[in-house]
């Protein structure tokens, strides 16, 4: 016998240490070659990590939360093979995504936001927007507190039938419900769901209006225990770096209404005539008209490096699309927005947006941006105070259109309004730059053929 210690591997330029966010094997566990052990969080991505050896785990480097740098124990395995304890173990080619705790919370939120054009939420849709990434309230699965069963060592369950009892294998559910549904001795079988798939929010129905016992009417409200919930994972991420920029930005937040009833006029015509083209939502026209509008206010396209003391104003505008994901709130950049038309800006939101959710984002598809549009889509709202996305200077947030009476001349019309918030950075920039940008913004998107002139 001997123990070979399997070391966390190099998994990213500049990464010095990753965050546990579950284990999938427990000590005393038989653990094959290539079997998953550990899902490992960095700063950019979820990431599987495998054993390189079969054996039995004798040891653990800590908890779900828990730090463990590069280089040091992750695992201990008992092997009957004789291994050289000093093989460098190659990082994962991609990101793995993974069920974790946060992507359980997202699967069930109270609100589910809209994503322009996708229809999944996006544009800082989760109230906010700040930070790369950031998301809403979270909620533990019971994997992400202990190490998670597995179908060789199941978790023992008080009071309910035998793991394994009566599961049907054929209903369809991820790995995560599958091993949550054995924690707690639910059959699957007998889980109702509105999709072809099990979830997370379907097996909480399930043990809220009757566990063992199937569906009843949901009545009057009851109570629920409380629960302890750790920051881990993405919620810490968001955690952090929501601190980190209101620590350091003085924020201040800037609303005005803006009359879009041409503009959603226009929308409608250029859908109807869109022919194999996406169809057009109302981000990529706000973006066409930022765009426009930021040539002559360069102080809020721009990053700010406040320990060098230093404002980069970018001639070019990589705007963050703050978009809600499963696995919290990411920023995915579109790269030299300003070159692209109303069509491109549509085709290339949608697939960022999905290459968010499946956490399959490559590393330049994640920062550099010099400004960031958060918003609430139909959820809306009467107005936001976005938080910065540091080192940026300025966070847009578009609000809910509504209909509305407006005076025109002696006129009384009906008219589709918006109300639309700017936050900035106020140590580069001033309150009457962020009014007079927003006056800009504001002719383009009420005047929309002006999107389209030379």
């Amino acid at each position: 016998m001997a123990r070979f210690t399997f070391k966390l591997p190099d998994i990213g330029e500049g990464i010095s240490e990753a965050e546990i966010v579950a284990w999938h094997v427990a000590v005393g566990d038989r653990v094959e070659e290539d079997q998953q052990v550990a899902d490992m969080m960095t700063d950019k991505a979820t990431v599987e990590m495998e054993s390189p050896v079969s054996g039995v785990v004798v040891e653990l480097a800590g908890e779900v939360g828990d730090q463990v740098a590069i280089g040091a124990a992750l695992v201990v395995i008992e092997t009957d093979a004789v291994v050289d304890d000093d093989v460098v173990v190659a990082a994962p080619a991609t990101p793995a995504q993974v069920e974790t705790a946060e992507q359980y919370e997202a699967e069930n939120p109270g609100v589910e936001e809209v994503l322009p054009g996708t229809g999944r939420g996006t544009a800082g849709e989760a109230g906010g927007g700040g930070g790369e990434p950031q998301a809403t309230r979270s909620v533990e699965s019971p994997q992400a507190v202990a190490p998670a069963a597995t179908p060789h060592h199941p978790q023992p369950t008080a009071g309910g039938p035998p793991p394994h009892a009566g599961e049907d294998h054929k209903t369809l559910a991820s790995p995560a419900v599958r091993d949550r549904a054995r924690a707690l001795g639910v059959d699957l079988a007998r889980v109702k769901s509105d999709t072809d798939r099990i979830r997370h929010a379907d097996l909480d129905a399930f043990l809220r209006y009757g566990t063992g016992q199937g569906y009843q009417a949901p009545g009057a409200s009851r109570a629920r225990d409380d629960e302890q919930v750790r920051v881990i994972g993405m919620r810490r991420r968001i955690a952090e770096n929501m601190a980190a920029s209101k620590r350091a930005i003085p924020h201040f937040t800037y609303v005005d209404e803006i009359d879009v009833t041409a503009l959603e006029a226009m929308r409608a015509d250029l859908n109807a005539n869109r022919g194999g083209r996406p169809k057009l939502t109302m981000l990529p026209l706000m973006i066409v008209a930022i765009c426009r509008s930021l040539p002559d206010f360069p102080m809020l396209n721009a990053r700010y490096d406040d320990e060098a003391g230093v404002v980069t104003r970018s001639g070019r505008v990589h705007l963050g699309m703050a978009t809600q994901t499963d696995a919290g709130l990411t920023v995915p950049v579109i790269r030299d927005a300003q070159d692209r038309n109303v069509w491109q800006l549509a085709t290339e939101i949608g697939r960022l947006a999905e290459a968010a959710r499946a956490n399959k984002l490559a590393p330049n598809e994640m920062g550099g941006g010099t400004i960031t549009v958060t918003s609430l889509g139909p959820l809306g709202g009467i107005a936001t105070t976005p938080v910065i996305n540091r080192p940026e200077v300025a966070i847009i947030g578009p609000n809910k259109i509504v209909e509305k009476p407006v005076f025109r001349g002696d006129d009384i019309v009906r008219a589709k309004c918006m109300n639309l918030s700017i936050s900035c950075d106020h140590r580069v920039v001033d309150g009457w730059d962020a009014a007079s940008y927003v006056q800009a913004l504001k002719r383009y998107l009420e005047t929309p053929v002006l999107l389209f002139a030379d």
